[in-house]
């Protein structure tokens, strides 16, 4: 896989620009947040929103954790399940850690890794000019998301920074700011989505049954802006209700999800294969939406709606 240049220069832009430094979940304007988060999914590439989000979930964890984050750096989050774990005395680090995203474009990674009694352990790594850290991005074999260089990542005995730990075993999992932080990529879902609809509205009604779709696809473009606004208002008004939050990350990321399918499935039958072979922009966009979506995990979320379920990370096979 090839890291496109465009879009890492584009981070990095945003970066500087100060645009990712986003209100926190809870502190007051979490639906400007997630409005924030959506316009960049929909008027940028869609791999650009998905490392923008990393980032920007990194620094709201660390500051719900007391912790600074390095100045200047690009964070990632990395905390899909793997046999990533310390040794006994916590002098090293080894093992994999899977999808993994941001490989050699992010300086940082809040690493999610197993310490000596097997409970999960949050670390920001330091990713420059270490041997004992290597990346393989052999095993992504679509082209959708492409530019978000994800893979795996080993490491072999990687010396530990005591200092850089964050928060204490099994915090990451069981703080309140997860389920808030779960909303942020239902945020750029929504924004991939209605970039395609920005499309839609360009390539016009030719006939009533291209603008009965036209018309369906603008109410789902209203109805995704009432949802990211709605759960940013509730998240605000009780940031510290967990099962609160848990329900709401869930039901927001279920009804984004069918809502973006919806849209994608209308946009091919309005307009036939024609745009997707001629507008290579809306091919790539159109692929990473239908992939990024997967990051959803459907029944089982759903489930756990109803029951109050505890369960992985909603995000954990894909952040």
């Amino acid at each position: 896989m090839t890291v496109n240049g465009n879009s890492v220069d584009t981070v990095r832009e945003l970066l500087a620009s100060g645009r990712l430094d986003l209100p926190h979940p809870g502190c007051g304007a979490t639906a400007d947040r997630h409005r924030a988060l959506s316009g960049i999914a929909r008027t940028m590439p869609v791999g650009v929103a998905r490392l923008a989000e990393a980032h920007c979930d990194a620094m709201s964890i660390l500051h719900e954790a007391g912790t600074a984050p390095v100045g200047g750096a690009l964070y990632g989050v990395w905390a899909s399940a793997g046999t990533a774990s310390l040794s006994g005395d916590r002098a090293s680090l080894s093992g994999t850690s899977p999808f993994c995203s941001g490989l050699g474009i992010v300086d940082r990674a809040l690493v999610s890794v197993s310490d000596a009694t097997g409970r999960p352990l949050l670390i920001d790594i330091d990713l420059e000019m270490r041997s004992s850290i290597t990346f393989d991005t052999s095993g992504w074999s679509t082209v959708a998301l492409a530019d978000t260089a994800t893979g795996a990542v080993r490491f072999d005995d990687d010396p530990l920074d005591a200092d850089r730990i964050v928060g204490c075993p099994g915090w990451y999992l069981d703080r309140v700011g997860f389920w808030h932080g779960a909303c942020g990529p239902a945020a750029c879902w929504a924004g991939g989505t209605l970039g395609v609809i920005d499309v839609a509205h360009r390539l016009g009604a030719s006939d009533p049954h291209r603008r009965a779709q036209l018309g369906a696809l603008e109410a789902a473009s209203w109805t995704l802006d009432a949802l990211l606004a709605a759960a940013g208002n509730e998240i605000d008004a009780s940031p510290d209700d967990r099962v609160a939050a848990q329900r709401r990350a869930r039901s927001l990321r279920h009804a984004v999800e069918r809502t973006c399918s919806d849209v994608l499935d209308r946009f091919s039958r309005a307009f036939g294969p024609r745009p997707f072979a001629s507008d290579a922009a809306l091919a790539t966009r159109f692929a990473d939406v239908h992939l990024y979506l997967r990051q959803h995990h459907g029944e089982r979320e759903l489930g756990a709606i109803v029951d109050g379920v505890e369960c992985t990370n909603p995000d954990s096979e894909t952040r």
